[in-house]
């Protein structure tokens, strides 16, 4: 059996602003594409890794109790905290230790869904 998760979907109210927002923050192009009849987000992920996918819907994520995910930014998580507020972004937590899996912070996107940003 392989992994069990496939990719990671993130629910955005304007795909626009979070499709902007997240190429600000992880420093690369967020592609915008079309499956079917949806257009998507889809963020940048490397071969073998799991990818994520940035999807436009009604639904409040704070009321619907979004997901947590946590997006690997490679050795740049300064830069993209600091990216974070100028992109209509909060920080929730700064940079701080996690052990031996590194340092994480944690965000509040610009579609209310809260993320942790990971670095070794």
């Amino acid at each position: 059996m392989g992994d069990q998760l496939g990719r990671c979907v993130i629910p955005v109210s304007d795909l626009d602003r979070a499709i902007r927002f997240y190429s600000a923050v992880l420093g690369v192009p967020v592609k915008k594409i079309q499956v079917r009849n949806n257009m998507l987000g889809l963020l940048p992920y490397g071969e073998g890794r799991m990818g994520g996918l940035l999807f436009r819907t009604d639904l409040d994520p704070v009321t619907t109790g979004s997901q947590w995910v946590r997006i690997e930014v490679e050795g740049r998580l300064d830069e993209a905290v600091l990216a974070v507020t100028p992109n209509g972004g909060r920080v929730l937590e700064s940079r701080h230790s996690i052990g031996a899996n590194g340092y994480e912070a944690v965000i509040i996107d610009t579609e209310g869904n809260r993320v942790a940003l990971r670095s070794k």
